[in-house]
């Protein structure tokens, strides 16, 4: 099976396993015991947790709470900070956050949607634009998990601030975390990530927050682990996963990211431009590329492709059971483009041999498909 379908989930590295290993057979205590065991598993927690924290910033400035996934980091962020006046976001969030600000209408606090261009990026003008002395939250994803667009959260974080320092500014960077580098800088205070993205195991995430911001709200109540803001007996062994799985990616950030974009393009140059269109930004994040073929059915091809050895997606897997992607819906696309979409998306052990292949094979099932 030839695996393209990275951004949904991604297969978890074997090195990370073997190495996360003891905290699953042997150092298996719970980190909030008195006795040397408990002991070695919270240093475990340390660890990892100083180390996440330093890929993308500074451990004197931020700190990390681990969660259960992305959208339990985003759903902490947003319902902790948008608590009156109003939200602003895009159109082009994930759902996790795209369905948190519809509920914050509920709440009493009036979301905000800023539109988004056609690649999936946000309109930062736009955005600004909603932006005034009542908003309480600015949330900007960092890479559109549909098209690869890559938002500049540095630029547009620092802009929100300017007009209003009040605002708390929040990013979800579920797909740029391990893929993209990125340092942030004093002006993000929120900002979730996810171990299952990157080689790690689901039920991983984290939302690492800058000192001094705004308080956060626990979502779950109990013993008061991390910090008080999300108790629970903490999941060693996944946080183990995902400290390795970290430290393997980081590694060899700069290196994946250029030989993936080298095998984007190729996979795009090997497709027939009678049968598709190219819907992700040449600018894009290298670990995606989303493409139409124009009044096909994506699922049936998704499923001809799978049938022939090669999976992919037809975009966000938490919107598969609607009929078009409303991410892309908010960019503009017509119904016959909206059909046919599939989303190709790479992890650092795929091959270029992989890549011509599938290109191929996904030639042969549109043309199989039919018009």
């Amino acid at each position: 099976m030839i695996y393209l379908d990275n951004a949904a989930t991604t297969r978890p590295s074997d090195g990370a396993l073997v190495h996360a290993r003891q905290y699953l057979s042997e150092c298996y205590f719970n980190p909030s015991a008195g006795y040397h065991g408990g002991a070695e598993a919270a240093r475990l927690l340390n660890k990892a947790r100083a180390y996440l924290t330093e890929c993308i910033a500074d451990p004197a400035q931020f700190s990390l709470i681990f969660t259960s996934c992305g959208s339990e980091a985003d759903n902490q962020a947003i319902f902790s900070t948008a608590r009156r006046g109003n939200a602003v976001t895009t159109s082009g969030e994930h759902a996790a956050v795209f369905e948190s600000f519809r509920e914050l209408k509920n709440r009493g606090v009036e979301p905000r949607f800023a539109p988004v261009r056609a690649d999936g990026s946000v309109d930062a003008e736009a955005l600004l634009q909603m932006v005034d002395e009542k908003t309480s939250l600015v949330s900007v994803i960092h890479v559109n998990n549909e098209t690869g667009a890559v938002n500049d959260i540095v630029s547009i974080a620092r802009r929100v601030k300017e007009k209003n320092p009040r605002t708390v500014f929040m990013s979800d960077g579920v797909q740029a975390f391990g893929k993209i580098g990125v340092r942030l800088s004093k002006d993000i205070d929120l900002y979730c990530i996810s171990a299952h993205k990157i080689g790690g195991l689901k039920g991983t995430g984290a939302l690492v927050r800058r000192k001094g911001c705004a308080a956060l709200l626990p979502r779950i109540y109990g013993g008061g682990q991390e910090g008080g803001l999300r108790s629970g007996t903490e999941n060693v062994f996944g946080i183990a996963c995902f400290y390795y799985a970290a430290q393997e990616k980081f590694a060899s950030l700069e290196a994946d990211a250029a030989r993936l974009k080298g095998y984007r393009e190729r996979l795009w140059e090997a497709l027939d431009k009678e049968l598709f269109v190219r819907i992700s930004p040449a600018d894009g994040s290298a670990y995606i590329l989303t493409v139409s073929a124009r009044g096909r059915r994506g699922e049936a091809l998704q499923r001809m492709l799978w049938d022939a050895g090669v999976a992919v997606g037809t975009g966000s897997a938490c919107n598969s059971k609607k009929p078009h992607s409303r991410v892309l819906q908010a960019c503009g696309y017509p119904a016959d483009v909206l059909d046919g979409v599939l989303r190709v998306s790479f992890c650092s052990s795929n091959t270029r041999e992989e890549v011509l292949q599938a290109a191929k094979l996904m030639n042969e099932a549109v043309r199989r498909f039919g018009g």
